[in-house]
């Protein structure tokens, strides 16, 4: 133990923030999939879905960002890129935004164009993001070590372990049980899963986990704490997360817009 009268150090933690936890469309709780992830003045997010750049603001500025990570191209984790590129284009004060690095599946660029369809040009969407196409395997971004590889979806998905400090969290994206996704929760601090299926009752193989088998790749993976999240409106949180915590005895809980980590 370190003496009394001398300041022990304090290891810099990553910091999870719920942006918007919702699946397939905005609640009236929260907004569609996004998660802040901050560690030594670094700011990074995972997903920007349906309603996630309005509640962003309440935790940072529009400018603030440093990186944004884009598991899928379903519209519940990217389609609010089309405003924050308008957000970024079009700034009027200090002039237009300079490009951050914008990692997501093949075709990201040319995705949201399409989705934005009246832009100025068909380059103008890289002027303000630096896009890079994701691959299974590790790289830095600011403090962050991020693992990431390809989990099961109908369409080009992946899920992500960002590490800083000597921990961890996992972000799964949208996936059925897979191998992919246990190899990256393997000892994570922090297991954000999604739980949008019901367990007995949606049965659609590689297309999302329902609370019993969000469960199962925590205790399986080792997890210290599991989050479901992903739930839709349809779906009863309260079932999945009885199920999940049936089969995980690690802290387990519902994440909520505007909840925060530690890790």
């Amino acid at each position: 133990m370190a003496p009394r009268n001398q300041p022990t150090e304090v290891q810099a933690r990553m910091k999870l923030t719920v942006v918007g936890c919702s699946g397939s469309f905005p609640s009236t709780e929260s907004p569609c999939s996004s998660y802040l992830v901050e560690a030594d003045g670094f700011r990074l997010l995972l997903d920007m879905g349906n309603g996630a750049l309005g509640e962003l603001q309440r935790h940072i500025g529009l400018y603030d960002l440093d990186a944004i990570l884009l598991s899928h191209l379903h519209p519940d984790h990217c389609i609010d890129m089309c405003g924050y590129f308008v957000a970024r284009y079009y700034r009027h004060e200090g002039g237009r935004a300079g490009p951050i690095p914008v990692h997501g599946p093949e075709g990201t660029e040319r995705r949201l164009a399409t989705a934005y369809d009246d832009v100025p040009d068909e380059r103008c969407m890289s002027e303000v993001f630096d896009f890079r196409t994701l691959e299974p395997g590790t790289f830095t971004l600011g403090p962050f070590t991020i693992r990431t590889d390809r989990v099961r979806h109908p369409v080009e998905a992946f899920a992500f372990r960002v590490e800083h400090g000597g921990t961890s969290l996992v972000y799964s994206g949208d996936t059925g049980p897979c191998q992919a996704l246990h190899d990256l929760a393997v000892g994570t601090d922090l297991l954000l899963c999604e739980a949008s299926f019901t367990h007995g009752k949606e049965n659609i193989p590689d297309l999302h986990l329902n609370g019993r088998e969000a469960g199962e790749h925590a205790a399986r993976a080792g997890a210290r704490r599991l989050v479901l999240t992903h739930i839709p409106p349809w779906t009863d949180p309260l079932t999945n997360l009885r199920d999940a915590r049936a089969v995980f005895d690690g802290p387990t809980e519902l994440a909520a817009t505007g909840a925060v980590y530690e890790v």
